[in-house]
């Protein structure tokens, strides 16, 4: 039993109810006491229907799918680097943001634009449920779908280079065509603005019941294969010196990071630096295998992620800041303080 993992994930649950309780306390007229009311109604009934519906309807969905994205997007982070055996993969690395962004721009023209068919409220992140329903798959889908053509470019997932060239060449193409979309449809590029910042504003319960399904789902995969990513970090020649079926394993792992990806990303948008930085923050306080490094990073992730989000809401609150931005700002200030120090460690060694 690895104690100092018990204890760190302990921590980070802890951390994560304590940033839950903060999130429903926090709107857009910043912090606000809605649990006194909740657990005694009897002393303002009217109060405490009005601090019920508030949370149950709008905070409390929206910080558990705050958490669950983050602990998705941690997840995948975890499986990417594992896979690729590289410190600066992100779930991204395949090319399932750039998939998401042209699905949804596209998605966006064909629903008309803002001022046309669904008026001048609609954005990426509309009220009405088709339209949600409609972006929603549409990001899944195009997450989902780029995977696979950078699989097909990548003739398979024998060549860990080759997989990593095709992501990029991938991710290159898509994001232009995204480009070339917008450029013939100027009206939907600030509905898109919302879903390149990121946003948790309109998590609701289903889409929190999504997401955590399936980050138990892929938790369970990633844990049962933790132990073929410890011999796949030690060079594909070891691992099938093992008897280890790398490209099967590869193909798995490969599925989980983009049904991990796909489905954070479909329900807010794509958030930045969270899945890079969430297992680099594991190994720095613990040094584990690749089983409890997927746990750990998940939890990590949700912290992040969720953090991010609290402080989005109460930064300039009744303005609200884009999550993406926050955790853009923070996740890279952390990376540029991660290697300045280790660069003075190689120095004094």
């Amino acid at each position: 039993m690895n104690l100092a993992a018990w204890r760190l994930a302990m921590v980070l649950l802890l951390l994560s109810a304590t940033l839950m309780l903060l999130g429903v306390c926090i709107g857009s007229a910043g912090f606000e006491d809605l649990l006194r009311p909740l657990v005694y109604p009897q002393v303002d009934p009217a109060h405490s229907a009005l601090a019920s519906q508030i949370v149950l309807d709008i905070r409390l969905p929206r910080t558990i799918g705050a958490w669950t994205a983050g602990a998705l997007l941690g997840l995948a982070g975890a499986v990417a680097q594992g896979l690729f055996r590289n410190p600066l993969a992100d779930p991204y690395l395949l090319g399932s943001a750039s998939g998401a962004a042209l699905a949804v721009a596209l998605a966006l023209l064909a629903m008309g634009s803002a001022s046309g068919i669904l008026g001048n409220t609609f954005s990426v992140y509309s009220g009405s449920l088709l339209v949600r329903l409609g972006l929603t798959g549409a990001a899944f889908v195009g997450a989902v779908l780029a995977v696979m053509l950078t699989l097909i470019l990548s003739r398979g997932v024998q060549h860990t280079l080759r997989l990593l060239l095709a992501g990029v060449v991938v991710g290159v193409v898509l994001g232009a065509a995204t480009q070339l979309v917008l450029l013939f449809s100027p009206e939907s590029l600030q509905a898109m603005q919302s879903f390149m910042l990121g946003s948790t504003a309109f998590a609701g319960w289903a889409a929190c019941g999504l997401m955590l399904g399936v980050w138990l789902l892929s938790v369970a995969i990633a844990w049962a294969l933790g132990r073929v990513l410890d011999g796949l970090s030690l060079g594909e020649t070891t691992a099938r010196s093992l008897g280890l079926p790398v490209a099967a394993i590869r193909l798995v792992l490969i599925i989980v990071l983009a049904v991990a990806t796909g489905t954070a990303v479909a329900q807010t948008g794509l958030i930045a630096f969270v899945g890079l930085a969430a297992p680099h923050l594991v190994r720095s306080l613990l040094s584990t295998g690749y089983r409890w490094l997927i746990v750990l990073a998940s939890l990590m992730g949700g912290v992040l992620l969720l953090a991010a989000d609290v402080m989005a809401r109460w930064l300039i609150a009744p303005q609200e800041l884009p999550v993406g931005i926050v955790t853009a700002v923070l996740g890279g200030a952390y990376l540029l303080w991660l290697m300045h120090r280790n660069a003075m460690a190689r120095g004094t060694a």
